[in-house]
């Protein structure tokens, strides 16, 4: 061994033998011995051309090599030949280091063996008892340890699964070494020589390895839960940093993250992706450029990893697209952006969509759900975002046509019609939706029927039908899963005072309109809507969703006063 390092590092490889010589040259040239132990299953080609481009580096040995898949023994089997070779090898050596052929060293190493030096007799490895473990992910924590494990998880996953319920069934249940409590933490570690001698010592270790053997993930437990049986000093925590997903998979860095990992406070990161060439040449570069950083702790950007976390499973609020479409199990959103809902309103007033649009400041469509067109804003054939007026193309997914047509007007308010005469697909969706805001004024959907001058009994079955199609889309307004704000008048309740409901419409969605109402939009003459309604009832349908509106009913055009005054805070 040449020069005086404390520090040794023991890499275990199976891929990117290339990489893996970059970064055991820049270990040793760094002083550090290194013990490289290559999967069993790598090829004899690769492996020869990593010993070659070695070759020149007295410090660097290569362990017995190991079949190494992923849950099983043989990871903890590779480690322990490669430690034992280390310690045989390399007798100045103080601490061991456990890396991967994909950890990249992401501060100088002069400032990791600063900080070991600092912490001579410290052992860092994360080490937590099974009780208080919050991360791992399959459902298997204890059984870990109580159940056996003969089958590979990727290769032999019905024979895993089939057996992790036999053994349930049958209650089966194996017994722990004597003084042996299961502790689980991140594979890479950074042990004291005193430490790993004593594990590699352990009187107990053929009764250990065979136990281990046939635990789940031995890598994550083994040196975890030995540790504790030895060592006189651990600090429960990785040099390394090294993040999962959700899912348990770990996070891969790329070149795009150089500025992330400039700030990360640990030594190490892991994992790297292969052809990241900027952050090799950028880490493994020269080190006097770069000042010696704070005491690691990758606590400090796990924030930013939560946030990734839940961004990959809920997505950006409102946005569906093929790579990121956001599942309701998961707390996925509905839309990016508030929105309103009319329902009647474009029936009962000739005008209303252009005065909505002057009083609001907002783009108001018409019916984006009919079934012959959809009705963009200023009869506009193609929307923002390329979305089509073609109705086949939007009831192919209408929840995606109505979330991208909110997503791509962001910063504008959008606003729709819609009423039972339209494709209803969308309608459990709206009323679901936080930020929907609907305003339903029941029974409108008649006016046009007595406007198109057929008799009541050429339009009853037309009325039924929109009746009961209007029936249900109320109660799924009322249902219990509702999440929308709500409005609801019956025709006759409306037309008593149409003023005060249209005040209320554009206080909702524009709060920092103007108070009052200057202008109110033209109201349709109903003289002989009520006998219509009567009409209808003599042929034998209930018109029920208008309200109590009388047959002789002859309303004018309402009185364009003022909103009554109210107190502004």
């Amino acid at each position: 061994m040449t020069g005086d390092s404390a520090l040794g590092i023991v890499m275990l490889c199976h891929a990117d033998l290339d990489r893996a010589a970059q970064l055991a040259r820049h270990w040793a040239l760094h002083g550090c011995p290194v013990v490289i132990h290559v999967d069993a299953r790598a090829p004899h080609d690769q492996v020869n051309a990593l010993s070659a481009a070695l070759a020149d580096l007295p410090d660097i040995r290569f362990s017995r090599r190991t079949p190494c898949e992923w849950g099983t023994f043989g990871i903890v089997q590779a480690t322990l030949d490669a430690a034992t070779l280390m310690l045989a090898d390399f007798p100045a050596v103080s601490h061991v280091l456990l890396a991967s052929g994909s950890c990249l060293p992401i501060r100088p190493v002069r400032a990791l063996k600063a900080h070991l030096a600092a912490h001579p007799h410290t052992d860092f490895i994360e080490s937590v008892t099974t009780a208080d473990v919050g991360w791992t992910v399959g459902g298997l924590n204890e059984e870990r340890f109580t159940l056996r494990f003969p089958f590979a998880w990727k290769r032999q996953r019905r024979l895993f699964d089939g057996y992790v319920a036999l053994q349930r069934a049958l209650r089966f249940r194996r017994r722990l070494p004597p003084g042996l409590v299961p502790h689980l933490g991140s594979q890479w570690w950074c042990l004291t020589r005193p430490t790993l001698q004593a594990v590699l010592s352990h009187p107990d270790r053929p009764a250990i390895d065979r136990y281990f053997r046939r635990v789940w993930i031995p890598d994550e437990s083994y040196f975890q839960s030995l540790v504790r049986q030895v060592s006189n000093r651990i600090e429960s925590r990785s040099l390394t940093l090294s993040k999962f997903d959700y899912q348990g998979r770990p996070h891969v860095f790329y070149d795009d993250h150089l500025h992330l990992l400039r700030q990360a406070d640990a030594f190490l990161a892991r994992k790297i992706w292969p052809r990241a060439d900027l952050l090799y040449r950028t880490f493994l570069g020269p080190d006097s450029d770069r000042a010696l950083a704070p005491e690691p702790n990758p606590g400090k950007i796990n924030r930013l990893f939560a946030k990734a976390v839940e961004r990959r499973l809920k997505g950006r609020p409102g946005l569906y697209m093929q790579s990121r479409f956001p599942t309701r199990a998961r707390g996925g959103t509905r839309s990016a952006a508030p929105y309103g809902v009319f329902s009647g309103f474009a029936e009962l007033f000739d005008d209303f969509q252009p005065w909505l649009a002057r009083a609001l400041d907002a783009r108001v469509h018409g019916h984006l759900f009919d079934f012959d067109r959809v009705q963009f804003a200023g009869g506009e054939s193609v929307f923002k975002g390329g979305l089509s007026d073609s109705p086949t193309l939007r009831d192919y997914n209408p929840r995606s046509f109505l979330t991208n047509l909110i997503w791509n007007t962001r910063g504008e308010t959008q606003c729709f019609q819609f009423g039972p005469a339209d494709e209803q697909a969308i309608a459990p969706f709206l009323a679901s939706d936080p930020n929907a805001t609907i305003f339903a004024i029941t029974g409108a959907f008649a006016i046009p029927l007595w406007r198109s001058g057929r008799s009541a009994a050429e339009v009853r079955a037309e009325a039924a039908r929109l009746q009961k199609v209007e029936s249900e889309f109320i109660a799924q307004l009322n249902g219990p899963e509702a999440r929308a704000s709500i409005r609801i008048w019956s025709l006759a309740e409306f037309v008593e005072n149409p003023a005060e409901p249209l005040e209320q419409l554009v206080d909702a969605l524009n709060p920092r309109a103007a108070h009052r109402v200057s202008d109110l939009p033209s109201l349709i003459p109903l003289q002989g809507f009520g006998a219509f309604l009567q009409d209808l009832r003599n042929q034998g349908m209930a018109p029920v969703l208008m309200g109590d509106f009388p047959a002789d009913a002859e309303l004018a055009q309402p009185h364009q006063s003022l909103p009554r005054p109210r107190i502004v805070r």
